[in-house]
C-alpha cells in the first residue's frame, strides 16, 4: 500500500438502490463535500432510485472521465458493480457499509463524514486488486467478454445433474471435472463463494488465482492455487451446457464443446482504506474469530 496523495476536485458518489438509508447518507455526503469546495456527480442510476437529487448526474462513463475518486454507498454487491463499471478508467473506490462491515466497503455508516475529511487530507491508503478477463470461445471464435473482481462460476444452471469440463492450466492439461461447477477466484474473491466452497482464503497482497471445485463428484478434486500469471481454460464436455457467471452480477450460457478463458486482467481497481485499516481485522469481524489473543 501507498500513500494516496492524488488531490481530489471531483467526486463521484453512488449508492444501493431502493433504500431510503442510502438516500439520507448520499444527501449528507454531498452536501459535506460541496461545503468543501469539491464538486458532486450523482451516478445517474442512483439518482433516478433515490429521487429528489439536485446534484449533478452522471453516467457511469462521465465518472470514468471526470472523477478523482468514486464513492460507494452500500454493501460489497454495490462496491462489486461500481468496480467493474470504473476499473478500465482507473477510478480508485471508497467504500461506505450502510450495514454490517463488509470485505470492501470497509467505511462504517457513523464513521463517515470523519473518514471523508481524511481522505480529503490525502490521508487515505491506496491498494490495488487485480481483475479477471474472462471470454467465451465457441468454434473458434470469441462470444461474451468481460470482467470480474471477486470470481467466474462455471456451474449447472437449471439443470438438476452435474457437469463435466476439461480443465487446463497454461494449455497444460488438468483434469476433467464431474460437479455442479467450478468457481475461480481472485485473492479479492476468495473470501466469497469460493470460501463456501472451502477454497482458500488469500491476502490481496498474493500474486494468485484460486481454483475451487463446486461440489465435485470425487473427493479428490481439492482447490488448489495457481499463478495470477497463468492462464485458465474450462472446455464443457459434450453433452453438457452451462452457465458462466461474473462475480455473481453478469452472466452467459455456454454450449457443449465452448471454452472458457480466464486469465489476470491487465486493468486493476484502486481501493482506498482509512487510517488504521487492517485485512486481518476485517477478517475477525467477519468470519467471527476469537478477537481477543491469548498469551
Amino acid at each position: 500500500m501507498t500513500e494516496h496523495g492524488k488531490e481530489i476536485g471531483t467526486a463521484a458518489l453512488i449508492g444501493k438502490y431502493r433504500s431510503q438509508d442510502i438516500a439520507d447518507s448520499l444527501r449528507t455526503l454531498a452536501t459535506f463535500l460541496a461545503g468543501r469546495g469539491i464538486r458532486v456527480l450523482v451516478e445517474e442510476g442512483t439518482a433516478a432510485a433515490i429521487g429528489g437529487v439536485e446534484l449533478e448526474v452522471a453516467s457511469y462513463e462521465a465518472i470514468g472521465e471526470r472523477a478523482d475518486v468514486a464513492i460507494v454507498l452500500g454493501g460489497d454487491g454495490t462496491m462489486l458493480n461500481a468496480a467493474r463499471r470504473l476499473a478500465v478508467a482507473g477510478v480508485p473506490l471508497v467504500g461506505v457499509n450502510q450495514g454490517r462491515l463488509g470485505f470492501m466497503t470497509d467505511i462504517a455508516r457513523q464513521d463517515m463524514l470523519d473518514s471523508m475529511a481524511l481522505l480529503l487530507e490525502g490521508r487515505f491508503k491506496a491498494e490495488r486488486r487485480f481483475l479477471l478477463d474472462t471470454e467465451v470461445v465457441r468454434g473458434g471464435e470469441s462470444v461474451f467478454r468481460t470482467l470480474a473482481l471477486n470470481d467466474v462460476v462455471v456451474n449447472k444452471g437449471d439443470i438438476g445433474r452435474m457437469i463435466e469440463m476439461q480443465v487446463e492450466v497454461d494449455g497444460e492439461f488438468l483434469y476433467v471435472l464431474r460437479a455442479d461447477g467450478m468457481i475461480v477466484a481472485t485473492p479479492t474473491g476468495s473470501t466469497a463463494y469460493a470460501l463456501s466452497a472451502n477454497g482458500p482464503i488469500l491476502q490481496p497482497s498474493v500474486e494468485g488465482i484460486a481454483v475451487v471445485p463446486l461440489c465435485p463428484h470425487a473427493l479428490s478434486y481439492r482447490p488448489i492455487t495457481i499463478s495470477d500469471r497463468s492462464r485458465v481454460d474450462l472446455t464443457l464436455v459434450p453433452p453438457h451446457d452451462a452457465r458462466v457467471h461474473f462475480d455473481g452480477q453478469a452472466r452467459c450460457d455456454a454450449l457443449a464443446g465452448d471454452r472458457v478463458r480466464i486469465a489476470r486482467s491487465d486493468h486493476f481497481l484502486t481501493l482506498l482504506h482509512p487510517p488504521g485499516y487492517s485485512y486481518f481485522a476485517m477478517l475477525r469481524e467477519k468470519l467471527h474469530w476469537s478477537a481477543t489473543p491469548k498469551h
